[in-house]
């Protein structure tokens, strides 16, 4: 029987806090504008239209999304628990993680102003999506530190260049 490392369990668990948070973001958003899953059902659309599927209906689209949703935010999420423990070792790869953050977060709001341009998204705003994304970096970075309390003093060693 395989077990799961502790970095392959934290990875899920910041991974899921990220989809959760999301998830429900745009959940509370589509409900406010009366129309229920509404944005997991047009970024469904638009996924399958993308890798040159039919779009389906609300359900179909739905599904297609929440599960690539869920799968993206678990391979983040490993991604970045298996980059921690890397800098556990090797101190320098600490400044490298908080620009690698930097980067994604600003990579990522261009990519929403972009995305949302075309009628394939409907009238999903950008920051509708940027807020999602600021909050599930907020869930699943928050999650990181606490479990490695060590990270804030790694970060200095980094960033002062002491290591």
């Amino acid at each position: 029987m395989t077990t799961i490392s502790k970095v392959g369990r934290e990875g899920i668990t910041a991974g899921l806090l990220g989809a959760a948070g999301v998830a429900l973001w745009f959940f509370v958003i589509d409900i406010i504008s009366g129309h229920p899953l509404y944005t997991p059902g047009v970024l469904g659309n638009a996924m399958l239209a993308i890798i040159g599927g039919t779009p389906q209906g609300l359900a179909v689209n739905v599904t297609a999304y929440t599960i690539f949703h869920l799968v993206a935010f678990v391979a983040v999420g490993t991604l970045a628990c298996t980059l921690v423990d890397i800098s556990r070792r090797v101190p320098h790869v600490t400044i490298g993680l908080l620009l690698f953050f930097v980067v994604f977060e600003v990579g990522f709001q261009f990519i929403a102003l972009f995305v949302t341009q075309f009628d394939t998204l409907g009238r999903l705003a950008w920051y509708q999506i940027g807020v999602a994304n600021l909050l599930a970096a907020v869930l699943m970075g928050g999650y990181i530190w606490r479990r490695h309390p060590e990270l804030a003093g790694e970060l200095r060693v980094s960033l002062e260049g002491t290591a």
